[in-house]
C-alpha cells in the first residue's frame, strides 16, 4: 500500500512538472512573438537594412549560444528576448522587400500557415501523446542535408534549389515542434527556455519559408 501511494505521488507531481513546463513553455513562447513582431515592425518603420548573410549567421548562433548557456537561470530571459528580437529585426527588411513587391497577401498567408501548422502538429502530439524521438535519425540526416544544400546553394545559385531548401526547412521544423512538444509532455524537458527557443527558431523558419515559396509560385502567374 505504502509502495502504491508513493507511486501515485510521484506520478502526481510528474504530471504537474509537465503541465508547468508546458504552460511556462507557451507563456514564453507567445511573449516572444510578440516581441519579435514588434521589433521588426520597427525594423519596416524605420527602413533598417538587412544585416546580410555573416552578421544573421554570428548574431543567431552567438546568442543561441548565450540562451543555451543561461537557460538555467534568470538571465536566460534576457537572452532569450535578446535572440528573438534579433530575429525580428532580421525579419523586417525581407517584410518590407515582400510588401513593397505588392505581396502583402503573401506575408498574410504565410502568417496563417505558420499559425495553422503549429496548431495542427502541437494538438496532434498533445492529444495523442506519442513519443515522437523517433524523429531523432531523420532530423539529422535532414540538418545535414540542408546545410549542404545551403552551402551549395551559395554558389550555384539555382532557383530550384533554393525552393527545395524551403520546402525541407518547413519539413525540418514541423519535425522539431513534434519532437519539442513531445518532449515536454512525455517529461524529457524540463526547461521551457529551451523549449520556447526550439519552437521560435521553427516558427520563424516556417514562416520564411512559406514566404519565399509563395513569392516564388505567385510570380509565376
Amino acid at each position: 500500500m505504502r509502495n502504491e501511494a508513493q507511486a501515485y505521488t510521484a506520478r502526481s507531481e510528474s504530471v504537474l512538472q509537465v503541465n508547468k513546463v508546458l504552460r511556462n513553455t507557451y507563456m514564453l513562447l507567445a511573449l516572444t512573438l510578440a516581441f519579435s513582431a514588434a521589433v521588426a515592425g520597427v525594423s519596416m518603420a524605420m527602413n533598417w537594412p538587412h544585416p546580410g548573410l555573416i552578421i544573421t549567421l554570428v548574431g543567431f548562433y552567438g546568442l543561441l549560444y548565450l540562451t543555451h548557456k543561461t537557460s538555467n537561470s534568470s538571465a536566460g530571459l534576457l537572452s532569450v528576448f535578446a535572440l528573438t528580437g534579433f530575429m525580428g529585426y532580421t525579419m523586417g527588411p525581407i517584410l518590407n522587400m515582400v510588401i513593397g513587391n505588392g505581396g502583402a497577401d503573401v506575408v498574410v498567408t504565410a502568417f496563417g500557415g505558420t499559425a495553422l501548422i503549429f496548431f495542427a502538429l502541437s494538438a496532434y502530439v498533445l492529444t495523442t501523446k506519442k513519443d515522437m524521438s523517433f524523429l531523432g535519425g531523420m532530423m539529422v540526416a535532414g540538418f545535414f542535408v540542408i546545410v549542404i544544400g545551403f552551402v551549395a546553394n551559395i554558389f550555384l545559385q539555382l532557383p530550384a534549389l533554393s525552393l527545395a531548401l524551403s520546402g525541407l526547412f518547413i519539413l525540418f521544423s514541423s519535425g522539431a515542434i513534434l519532437m519539442q512538444t513531445s518532449a515536454i509532455i512525455r517529461g524529457g524537458e524540463r526547461n521551457y527556455i529551451l523549449a520556447t527557443v526550439t519552437l521560435f527558431v521553427s516558427l520563424y523558419n516556417i514562416f520564411l519559408s512559406l514566404i519565399h515559396l509563395l513569392t516564388a509560385f505567385g510570380s509565376n502567374d
